[in-house]
This record gives C-alpha cells, sequence and structure tokens, in this order.
C-alpha cells in the first residue's frame, strides 16, 4: 500500500527515495501544477507499469528532465526551441524531436516512454522538486494522477485506490489547485501552444 510522506519527511529519508527511484518505484509527486504519477523514465520495467495504472497502452508519456543541459543532448534544440527552454522551470512541456543517441550514445528515454513517437514532452516544473530530479541526474516520467480520461487527483483523498494500491510513495503537499501545463509543439515547423484543460 502506499505510503505518504510530506516534503520534510521526504527530506529526511531522501537517499532512501532516491535509491528507490533509482530502481524502478512508480510514486505520486507535486509540481507546479498538478500531482504527478512518475518512475525512473530509464525503467523500461517501471514505464510499462505506469502505463497499466493509468490505463493508457500506447500514448507517449512527458519526462521532467534532470537539467536544461539533458534536453540539449538529447533533443534537437533551434532558435526557437532555444527561446523556450529559456522560459524554464516554468509550467510548459515543451514537445521536441528526440535525437537517436544521446550524448553518451544510449537512448534518452525508455522506448516505453515515447512509444515509437520521434518526439518527446519534456518539463522542468518552477518546483522544488525539480531540483530532486536534478539530483537524480535521470529523467522521470510525468503524467497526471488519474486512469486516463478520468479528473486528475488533486489530493490524496482523491487518488483512485486503483492507483494508490500500485504506487511505492506520495509526497503529500496538500490540495493542489492548478491546471496541466501548457503544450508547446516544437517538432514541427510552427510552433503550436495549446492550454490544457
Amino acid at each position: 500500500m502506499i505510503e505518504i510522506v510530506n516534503k520534510e519527511e521526504f527530506f529526511l529519508r531522501k537517499q532512501e527515495f532516491i535509491d528507490a527511484i533509482l530502481k524502478g518505484a512508480v510514486f505520486i509527486y507535486p509540481t507546479d501544477t498538478i500531482y504527478g504519477i512518475g518512475c525512473n523514465a530509464l525503467d523500461n520495467a517501471a514505464v510499462a507499469k505506469i502505463r497499466a495504472i493509468k490505463r493508457r497502452a500506447d500514448a507517449p508519456f512527458s519526462v521532467i528532465a534532470p537539467s536544461k543541459e539533458w534536453i540539449t543532448d538529447n533533443c534537437i534544440v533551434d532558435v526557437k526551441a532555444e527561446e523556450w527552454i529559456a522560459k524554464l522551470p516554468g509550467p510548459y512541456t515543451l514537445v521536441l524531436k528526440v535525437k537517436s543517441r544521446g550524448k553518451r550514445g544510449e537512448g534518452s528515454v525508455s522506448d516505453s516512454v515515447t512509444h515509437r513517437a520521434a518526439t518527446l514532452g519534456i518539463r522542468i516544473p518552477d518546483h522544488w522538486f525539480s531540483e530532486i530530479v536534478s539530483e537524480l541526474g535521470v529523467p522521470i516520467v510525468t503524467t497526471s494522477v488519474n486512469e486516463s480520461g478520468e479528473r486528475h487527483a488533486t489530493s490524496a483523498e482523491d487518488i483512485p485506490e486503483s492507483i494508490s494500491k500500485n504506487v511505492s510513495f506520495m509526497i503529500d503537499e496538500g490540495v493542489k489547485k492548478g491546471s496541466p501545463s501548457t503544450v508547446v509543439d516544437l517538432g514541427s515547423s510552427a510552433v503550436k501552444v495549446k492550454e490544457r484543460k
């Protein structure tokens, strides 16, 4: 069953939680907009578990990048993209074309994250949790806490049992009243900005 901790408890046991994430834990965390459900985006089994939890078989997931440098190392970045990356951290999901191989020769994320798409949605929230992702040094899957098609959870009380029983832990920050991030599609010739409802 899910373990719920607040920010202070998380920091007291930070290394324990970091180790769990790197080993494949699926967890719920706060951002600058809403709660996200995530895992190490390099871990195929963990990503598959999130797909099963959300009942989302094929749509690509977005990730929280560990740094702006990670974005430029792993994605195709032109002048338009540089302008938007400069706005990070912030409430945006930037959709960028992914390089076939990252700087160190490996894929930027698990193939299960992009689900064969040539693009990847990338966030750096304006929130303390982004510092944890930076410390982890790996991208983290970021998707709303809900089953596909259902309303996203705004607090621990909103999380359906079908999700909570399959998640290792949650960092509880009270009720999150934000809206999902604005999607900025930079993967085509024309920049498309879409506010999510």
